[in-house]
């Protein structure tokens, strides 16, 4: 019986309706990663405001796990791997990255916002060899995940000296 729901068209068309943001990667023309990370900001905040941290990371980790399979099942559909269009994976790359900013301050916000794209746009090791080497939907959304830890990190240093 869930193998045949997961075969459906309709469930295809929700695992690209979720894998692309609610239609944001498909706009055309436009920064749909930063557009999406933007997008990520004020549903962590409403997350972060109504819930528990706890709920959060639970809230995470299953996003983590269905958005892999989301992605995995919009990469096969759209043929090409880690397509633009394909943006779930910087919501949870911007997820991870504001795990420790403060919801009250949005110079911490903004900074963890142009620390993720800076580092998901360029790519430096080891996020280049991530993207390079993991594939499917797994190695669509890790590279943002590392992305998101590394800039965790940054953040953490920068408070720390500042």
């Amino acid at each position: 019986m869930l193998r045949d729901l997961l075969n459906t068209k309709k469930f295809t068309k929700t695992c690209y309706l979720c894998a692309t943001g609610f239609g944001i990667g498909t706009i055309p023309k436009t920064p749909t990663g930063s557009i999406a990370s933007l997008f990520a900001i004020p549903i962590w905040w409403i997350l972060v405001k109504l819930f528990s941290y706890k709920f959060y990371f639970c809230f995470l980790t299953i996003g983590i796990i269905i958005g892999t399979y989301f992605c995995n099942q919009t990469n096969k559909i759209i043929g090409i791997h880690d397509h633009k269009s394909i943006v779930l994976d910087e919501f949870l790359g911007m997820w991870i990255t504001l795990i420790i900013v403060p919801t009250n301050n949005w110079y911490y916000i903004m900074f963890a916002f142009t620390l993720f794209r800076i580092l998901d746009i360029t790519k430096p090791w080891p996020i280049s060899w991530c993207d390079r080497t993991i594939k499917g939907g797994f190695g669509i959304i890790f590279d943002d995940i590392v992305a998101g830890v590394i800039s965790v990190f940054l953040i953490i240093l920068f408070r720390h000296f500042t």
